[in-house]
């Protein structure tokens, strides 16, 4: 590879990519959910002192108590970047490679909707890789993002997202805020599923019970997608929604989560049944299913929205990205996720393929199970984030195609507190703090997925490599399908989850309490942090606080 090649980063980038949406997503910034700038509530705390918390508690400034919701985020973002529940390390840039002939612009917030896809040169049939086929077809019984794209084809929510991340209308025309804990939605006449019967406000009210009520028929994971909802029922023609308490942010979960699916369909099924079709009210209908190979559609004639300008579409996977990019290069594939910053210019020069890339809604993180050693002590989880350095993983790996963070909320969502900083890299301190832990000597194993995120195996070597440069931590690294790690981290059951992990967690409500409730509380279903009482209030307290919606 060249200098020129190996040099790619975001200035390049904005060099061959152009336009204004390129210049505002390599800026890193976000306009949508609150900008995270009204005052502050804390300050940087990773001062190298060694109290229990990453401070000496005798010195450091006693902080107003927080009184609105956005102060109560914030305060919750300084307490998970002082207690180290993860190694922080980057906000994940979108990075795509698409054929000439196509036309479409790429989202935040990693959806790929095929509807807003134009051809301009050649037959209407479009082919998109990915890095991993679905874990099933049943629209609420899975939490990845693969999925999501398959499912997204053939199915609608109560409301959606434009390209942009506003709300808008869906299989909802109207909603309003009756009172505290409740909310109506106003459902479209005339919308029919691919089976040609027409939608029902039941069909609306039983996907959100699917999902919120374990009873309905499954123990959803994506329960915590809808945080706060208790259920949902028919009311004069419309579906009214019930929450414990004023779930401020009920109508921007609508917009990102829960898609709907009919009734009956599902209840005369049995689930190897759902997981291997799709009966939704979406632009596409699925005509061919191979598990973990492909899936093939064709556009729903009767569909109620603007007519897709595709006439089939089939989305594949390949696990490497190297695949992926060969494929977009010989003409096999369409479109493709996660290009790797070495391979972009080998995808930019060619005159059939482009890039684009956006920084996206994901964190990317190492997380660390709070019940087992060594990683149960405060400051062993400090020191790990003082052993990393985190700019020369973004400069050197990712080439500028990401944004460091020292919190689980990113800049721009609502709660993102501006004082918190990322640990800073400082070896000297690791090692005291490893030392202070009791845990000197520790063998510690890093679980990564190979292909899910960008570069994320070479991530996690470098992360792996730096721990191990310590004296007194050994470190490596376990390469896993991705699939298989998600489901042990989904499963619900905190012993089923690996003790050390990397993944990533796209949250595009825009808002903290999507990424810290799930993660990081002691109900949170996929949490492998459970002992923070200051968290668990923080986050309660917040969703009875009002907000934007």
């Amino acid at each position: 590879m060249s200098r020129d090649d190996s040099d790619v980063n975001r200035r390049t980038y904005l060099k061959y990519v152009g336009g204004t949406a390129a210049t505002v997503g390599l800026a890193g910034c976000s306009d949508d959910g609150g900008d995270g700038s009204d005052g502050s509530d804390g300050s940087d705390v990773n001062d190298g002192s060694d109290g229990e918390d990453g401070s000496d508690g005798e010195d450091e400034e006693e902080l107003p108590e927080p009184e609105t919701r956005e102060e109560h985020l914030r305060r919750a973002n300084l307490r998970l970047n002082e207690r180290a529940p993860w190694i922080y390390l980057n906000r994940q840039y979108s990075v795509y490679g698409i054929a000439s002939r196509l036309d479409w612009t790429a989202r935040r917030d990693e959806r790929i909707e095929a509807q807003a896809i134009s051809v301009t040169e050649g037959e209407p049939s479009v082919t998109i890789t990915q890095s991993s086929m679905d874990s099933g077809l049943d629209p609420h019984d899975h939490r990845e993002t693969p999925t999501d794209n398959i499912v997204v084809q053939a199915h609608d929510g109560v409301l959606g997202r434009n390209a942009d991340g506003d709300i808008i209308d869906a299989l909802a025309t109207d909603y309003e805020r009756l009172e505290e804990g409740r909310v109506r939605f106003e459902i479209r006449d005339g919308v029919t599923f691919h089976n040609g019967d027409e939608l029902q406000p039941s069909d609306i009210a039983y996907s959100v019970n699917r999902v919120v009520d374990g009873e309905v028929g499954i123990e959803s994971p994506q329960r915590d997608q809808l945080a706060g909802v208790t259920g949902a029922e028919v009311v004069d023609g419309g579906v009214e929604v019930t929450s414990d308490g004023i779930n401020p942010i009920v109508f921007s979960l609508f917009a990102s989560y829960c898609k709907v699916v009919q009734q009956d369909w599902i209840e005369s099924r049995e689930s190897s049944e759902i997981n291997s079709d799709m009966n939704g009210t979406g632009p596409f209908q699925v005509v061919e299913y191979e598990q973990d190979v492909q899936i093939v559609y064709e556009s729903y004639e009767d569909y109620w929205g603007d007519a897709p300008e595709i006439d089939e579409l089939t989305i594949r996977a390949a696990s490497e990205s190297s695949t992926r990019v060969s494929q977009l290069l010989a003409g096999e594939t369409d479109l493709i996720v996660n290009v790797p910053p070495q391979e972009v210019s080998r995808v930019r020069d060619e005159d059939t393929t482009e890039v684009a890339a956006v920084p996206s809604t994901r964190v990317v993180f190492n997380a660390m199970r709070y019940d087992v050693e060594p990683f149960s002590s405060v400051e062993f989880r400090q020191a790990l984030n003082y052993a990393i350095d985190l700019d020369s993983i973004i400069e050197n790996i990712l080439q500028g195609f990401a944004d460091p963070t020292g919190q689980p909320t990113l800049e721009g969502f609502v709660g993102y507190n501006e004082e918190v900083d990322p640990y800073p890299q400082d070896v000297e301190q690791a090692e005291q703090l490893v030392e202070d832990s009791g845990h000197a000597g520790a063998e510690i194993t890093l679980e990564t997925p190979v292909g899910r995120y960008l570069r994320d195996v070479e991530i996690a070597q470098a992360v792996a490599n730096q721990i191990d440069e310590l004296s007194n931590v050994s470190c490596e690294v376990e390469q896993r399908d991705f699939a298989s790690l998600a489901g042990e981290v989904t499963s619900g059951e905190l012993e089923n989850m690996p003790h050390f992990y990397l993944l990533g967690w796209g949250n595009t409500t825009f808002d903290a309490s999507q990424t810290i409730i799930p993660l990081l509380t002691s109900d949170g279903a996929l949490s492998s942090y459970r002992e923070d009482e200051e968290v668990d209030e923080l986050m309660s307290e917040s969703q009875n606080l009002p907000g934007e919606n």
